[in-house]
């Protein structure tokens, strides 16, 4: 008599996220992440909105954003200027529309350009150690003994200003951040079975460094890139108000604020507000964000 396994029937009832995690469609994993991180996911479509703001600029704004009017200078807002008008009668939603495309494009290619170095050398360190990790680390504390802002503008003051410079100031002063978390995590990772076997089967340097164990580093690397992406939008906003960043007549929220902020507090608030607001949403919606990717990837706080 043959006996046949049969798989037991799921319960009737059984909460969703009790299946296996390969079992979920990405709908499902979708639909769990709503439910369990709503300050996550409101973070994330404050990002989306931005995303999408700064991509569709051109069909979204209404006016030039360069485009001055004087015979409309600082209107308050209304149906033909939504948002007001600034100091040179320039629409501010516009601007900030554009703005957005410009904060974006900073943070998000600071972050990855800085990050994706610093998880290359923060891997590299720990896995040869000996001298060349302590020479590593040692360069790490210099830099890192130097706040982001401060180190930001000294590497301004030596390329210019502009935007392309403003990434290479912001991405300077990420590296040593990634790479001293990064070292951490593939310190842990040097010492499995698997990296020895690689070893062992004479795979060269590069490839047990970039295909087995960056991989394994991916996940704290992730979160830290979404912190990234909102320090670097600040930089970028910071170095701007202080005109050592994008420039005139190139639409960005710190040079917004830095033409409405003081002279205008009063007699035209708006000047201010809004880029001020659009800055606090951004990187609070960044950072809602990435507290749930890290909830969501790290077993211990979704288990929790």
């Amino acid at each position: 008599m043959t006996i046949t396994a049969r798989t037991p029937a799921p319960v009737a009832g059984a909460a969703a996220d009790e299946l296996p995690d390969a079992n979920r469609s990405p709908l499902r994993a979708a639909r769990q992440f709503v439910r369990r991180q709503p300050l996550g996911t409101v973070g994330l479509v404050i990002v989306l909105v931005m995303f999408a703001a700064g991509a569709m600029a051109g069909w979204i704004a209404p006016y030039d954003p360069e485009a001055n009017d004087f015979a409309a200078m600082m209107e308050a807002p209304s149906w033909a200027h939504l948002l007001g008008t600034d100091q040179l009668g320039r629409d501010i939603f516009s601007r900030l529309v554009f703005g957005a495309r410009t904060a974006l494009l900073v943070g998000f290619s600071s972050a990855v350009v800085g990050g994706v170095i610093g998880l290359v050398l923060g891997v590299t360190s720990a896995y040869f150690g000996g001298w060349f990790d302590l020479v590593f680390q040692r360069v790490l504390d210099v830099l890192m003994a130097f706040p982001l802002i401060i180190l930001a503008l000294a590497v301004v003051s030596v390329f210019g200003t502009g935007v392309v410079n403003v990434i290479i100031a912001i991405t300077v002063p990420l590296v040593p951040r990634c790479g001293r978390v990064v070292r951490a995590s593939a310190l842990a990772v040097r010492e499995v079975p698997y990296v020895d076997a690689a070893r062992a089967l004479g795979f060269s340097h590069a490839r047990i460094v970039l295909r087995h164990m960056v991989p394994n580093v991916v996940a704290p690397f992730l979160i830290l890139l979404s912190a990234f992406v909102g320090q670097a939008i600040l930089a970028e906003a910071s170095l701007s108000y202080l005109g050592l960043g994008v420039q005139e007549p190139v639409p960005a929220w710190g040079l917004m604020l830095q033409g409405g902020a003081e002279e205008y507090a009063t007699t035209a608030p708006w000047i201010a507000v809004f880029p001020g607001l659009a800055i606090v949403l951004t990187v609070l919606g960044i950072s809602l964000f990435g507290d749930a990717l890290r909830d969501a990837i790290d077993p211990k706080l979704r288990d929790r």
